[in-house]
């Protein structure tokens, strides 16, 4: 008779939850014996930085606020979950980034912030002529040789110069990562502009090639008419807040112990493969499996009993400190039109914002938002190395924010609500280097059988990244044990 597996995961975000809700399933499938898991968040909710607030009178996301649908993985957890036509879709595809002084159009045509045509942004203010004459050189020069593991900047600054650079590619590609361009990894930081640059000449030319695939119609004879509800690829967000995606994982993951509250003290290693999980109160579990779902700097301090190198590759792994701010306004007090989405600001301005999302005019569930004369923005503030809204009260870090819309938005009155989300050492940066931390760890933990790791400290930052790697981990853990001929641990 199968001995059912026992396994522990250590963190209750998007991770851990993804990875106890698909080996709940694929265990019993592959083992024939329904597993014993027991997940264990140390704070006093599951979800992570996945959390929904109210403001404005709408739910809104004070972390991730969308999910990125393109891998199957994804697009498979929402249908599972009930959860596809709760989806919503953005209003227009219109961006700015302040530069110059002011907010310009960037360009429809690109991608990764590298336009398809630079003279075109002469006309926006974005570029000088002597930019996009720079820009447009990347067509005759000559391939150069790079190291190994280079930077954004280093791929891409020599070849499109210094403004596209600056003001376009940086704010887009160091953005999402919160970091800065020169430190981060275009190997594992940006691995698609990494491919698409290496392979080809010309960037602009590699990069235009890789944006018009994206952007061709999939085929709908691979949808059948009767099959599950399609989803199209792009970012989206749920109607009703993102915190109802870990909902909805946490509640359909049978059988599952899911605790908070439960402070794991130490990971001790016992015989026959088993992993005892100490808790801060005394209590120990003991495991089969143990999956380590929590940032890297606490997964350090587990491993460093068995492994000095992989608590030394773990400690490597930097985090950036960010915080949301969200502010309402009566939309007669916003005297520029939302057209768009949302704007950008590089580094090289020098501002307090990263970036402003128009949240009431970006999303379409947002709409009966604009009919009750509210706007609501959410602001995006810190970035790697960049401290000054550590030091700040929320109220200063909201005048601000405020400040600065009232330049970029000809804002007029004070918001009527606001909420502040800090995220200290929250986003991790895949800095130059994480491609060799990350082969110290595989190495390491191949000498750990049962220890697992996952997260976006890891290979993939994100929502989405976080579901595709506890996807392939749980299904790399079923087929192990499935190839297990003898009991995993003594019965009893």
């Amino acid at each position: 008779m199968p001995v059912p597996l026992r396994v522990v995961v250590v963190g209750g975000g998007v991770s851990g939850l993804t990875v106890a809700y698909h080996l709940a399933r694929r265990l019993p499938a592959e083992t024939g014996a329904a597993p014993s898991i027991t997940l264990l968040e140390a704070g006093e909710r599951l979800g992570g930085k996945v959390t929904t607030r109210q403001v404005g009178g709408i739910a809104v996301d004070t972390g991730p606020d969308a999910l990125l649908v393109r891998d199957a993985c994804v697009r498979d957890l929402l249908v599972d979950l009930g959860l596809a036509d709760a989806l919503s879709r953005p209003t227009s595809r219109r961006a700015y980034v302040w530069a110059r002084g002011a907010l310009r159009p960037l360009p429809a045509m690109s991608l990764f912030g590298v336009p398809d045509n630079p003279f075109a942004l002469v006309r926006t203010g974005i570029l000088t002529l002597r930019g996009a004459v720079r820009a447009a050189a990347d067509l005759v020069l000559p391939r150069r040789r790079l190291p190994a593991d280079p930077s954004i900047a280093e791929l891409l600054r020599p070849r499109l110069g210094a403004e596209v650079f600056d003001l376009l590619v940086e704010p887009m590609l160091g953005g999402v990562h919160a970091g800065r361009a020169a430190e981060l990894s275009a190997r594992s930081a940006v691995p698609d502009v990494h491919r698409a640059v290496v392979s080809g000449r010309s960037a602009y030319l590699s990069l235009r090639e890789r944006r018009r695939r994206a952007s061709a119609p999939a085929d709908p004879a691979r949808t059948p008419p009767d099959g599950p509800p399609r989803i199209a690829p792009g970012m989206v967000p749920l109607r009703g807040g993102l915190q109802g995606l870990t909902d909805a994982i946490a509640a359909a993951t049978p059988g599952a112990e899911l605790r908070t509250g439960a402070l794991v003290a130490g990971l001790d290693r016992a015989g026959a493969g088993t992993w005892p999980v100490r808790l801060a109160d005394g209590e120990e579990l003991p495991a089969d499996v143990v999956v380590l779902a929590a940032p890297a700097h606490a997964t350090a301090r587990l491993l460093l009993p068995h492994s000095a190198a992989a608590a030394d590759a773990l400690d490597a792994i930097p985090y950036a400190g960010v915080a949301t701010v969200y502010l309402a306004y009566r939309t007669q007090d916003v005297g520029r039109p939302l057209d768009g989405t949302g704007f950008l600001v590089p580094p090289s301005e020098d501002r307090f914002l990263v970036g402003c999302t128009w949240t009431t005019a970006k999303w379409q569930h947002h709409a009966g938002a604009a009919a009750r004369g509210v706007t609501v923005v959410r602001c995006a503030v810190g970035r790697h190395g960049d401290r000054r809204g550590q030091g700040m009260d929320d109220d200063a870090v909201v005048d601000a924010v405020h400040l600065e819309l009232t330049e970029a938005l000809d804002v007029r009155a004070r918001p009527v609500e606001t909420t502040v989300q800090r995220w200290p050492g929250a986003m991790p940066q895949y800095t130059v280097g994480h491609e060799a931390r990350l082969a110290v760890l595989d190495a390491e933990l191949a000498a750990l059988p049962g220890v697992h790791l996952t997260g976006a400290g890891y290979r993939g930052v994100g929502l989405s990244g976080c579901i595709t790697q506890a996807d392939t981990l749980a299904t790399r853990i079923a087929l192990a044990a499935a190839r297990t001929a003898e009991p995993v641990h003594a019965a009893g």
